[in-house]
């Protein structure tokens, strides 16, 4: 009785640490109708957040009232779609995923060169569907409103969503609109304990022909993983190393790594 008693313990200890599928009962050799019916529902919720299809419009009118709440300059939000032109195609076609269409590439040129006068600016937003929809309409918005306290003082370009799009999607778009910095809030590939993870991606000097070494990345934003106040907060300091140092991705790891060590300054 005791060493029953011991090892359900243990597996309530260990089903507390992780969502995932631990010590699950068995009937025969076949797993208990319960944990079968979890793991389909589970599978299916995943399945349906790869195939969503993104509001873009509802996005992009919250995203503009959130830079109207903080009077930011570029309140105005850009809707611009990938070279994917369905959700079938962007999933067979990866490459048409990190590139945008004709229309969005126009769209963008003339912006720029309306906003030409502007000069640079310090940081583009852009915020694309990815591999879940579903993540993107619900972490998106309240983690803008963390965020954008955190970045008094700097310049941002409007917000962009892009539907259909990937990670490297960001680089022509803040390229085009003379951003120093990118930040490319997308739906990650979804599990069958995280269908709504966001992801945020961070490009110093974004050009299209960036490659993903050259990017951080801020991951598991969600109500069960990363919250919002502690992924803006990760977000703000891992920008400003960014800005500071002029440079992102395995060069920043590389160089904070020393700095932890006290080989530079």
């Amino acid at each position: 009785m005791n060493e029953i008693s011991n090892s359900a313990a243990l597996v309530a200890r260990l089903r507390a640490l992780t969502p995932a599928r631990v010590a699950l009962g068995r009937t025969g050799v076949s797993l208990q109708t319960p944990d079968l019916l979890d793991f389909q529902r589970c599978h299916a919720q995943a399945r349906d957040a790869v195939h969503a299809r993104l509001e873009a419009a509802a996005l992009a009118a919250s995203l503009a009232q959130i830079a109207s709440d903080f009077s930011l300059a570029g309140s105005d939000v850009l809707r611009l779609h990938s070279a994917a032109s369905d959700r079938a195609t962007y999933l067979q076609r990866p490459d048409l995923g990190r590139r945008l269409d004709e229309n969005s590439r126009s769209l963008l040129l003339r912006h720029a060169a309306a906003e030409c006068n502007a000069g640079p600016s310090d940081l583009a937003l852009i915020v694309a569907d990815g591999l879940s929809a579903l993540a993107v309409e619900r972490h998106v918005p309240p983690l803008l409103r963390e965020l954008l306290p955190r970045l008094k003082g700097w310049k941002l370009t409007p917000t962009c969503v892009v539907e259909q799009g990937r990670v490297a999607i960001g680089d022509p778009i803040a390229f085009a609109l003379q951003a120093q910095i990118s930040v490319v809030l997308i739906g990650e590939r979804p599990g069958l304990s995280s269908p709504d993870s966001l992801g945020a991606y961070i490009t110093w000097d974004p050009r299209p022909d960036r490659t993903d070494a050259e990017r951080n990345c801020i991951s598991n934003i969600r109500a069960e993983g990363l919250n919002y106040q502690q992924a803006a907060a990760q977000l703000a300091v891992c920008l400003t190393e960014a800005r500071r140092r002029q440079l992102t991705g395995v060069a920043l790891k590389q160089q904070s790594s020393l700095l932890k060590k006290g080989l530079i300054e």
